[in-house]
């Protein structure tokens, strides 16, 4: 889940295969303030993924081992309500069509202006941190939002039922532990689990 709060610096992941373009994206996000991550392919995405929570993911639609849309699923399994952009040098209207489809905000054409780049990040972000304060500490959210796992699934009907029934098999355990936790005052024990 986003949890990027007002006053925080966002953590993005980079995922830019091309050394020159790592660079112009390097020096652009330094200025937002932002802490960037950066990986040169999927495989190494997955891997940065494993151990961080990211605010915005800004992804190559070409990887050498993979590609974009394949990416974005596969993070999405562990953090459905990651903001995505998507970065590419086709500026087709197929191409835009899929990509958003697959779950990007946006498609960032290559080459693009710093201001262009900077622009996007500033709004997904805001998009983003408004998304997530809108829901009221008193308001029933729902166990599973069936929109957001199809996305993340790429459409995918039977991956989502699986993952859905795996969710709501593990959900009682995890809400278990959680009050347990909370009732003897174990604030990392219940930090763990959530």
């Amino acid at each position: 889940m986003n949890t990027q709060r007002q006053g925080t610096i966002p953590h993005l992941l980079l995922v830019e295969d091309d050394m020159t373009s790592q660079g112009f994206f390097q020096f652009a996000l330094e200025s937002l303030p932002a802490t960037v991550d950066i990986a040169d392919s999927f495989a190494s995405a997955l891997r940065r993924a494993e151990s961080a929570h990211y605010d915005l993911l800004l992804i190559d639609v070409n990887l050498p081992d993979g590609d974009g849309p394949s990416l974005l699923q596969h993070l999405r399994a562990r953090d459905p309500q990651v903001t995505a952009l998507a970065h590419t040098a086709d500026a087709s209207s197929e191409m835009q069509q899929n990509l958003q489809r697959a779950g990007f905000s946006e498609t960032l054409i290559k080459p693009m202006s710093r201001e262009t780049l900077l622009k996007a990040i500033r709004r997904t972000l805001a998009k983003s941190a408004a998304n997530s304060n809108e829901v009221d500490d008193n308001q029933e959210v729902p166990d599973w939002d069936e929109t957001v796992a199809l996305s993340a699934l790429n459409g995918q009907q039977a991956h989502l039922r699986a993952l859905r029934e795996l969710f709501l098999s593990e959900l009682p355990n995890a809400r278990d532990a959680v009050r347990r936790a909370l009732e003897h005052q174990d604030e990392d024990e219940a930090r763990s689990q959530l």
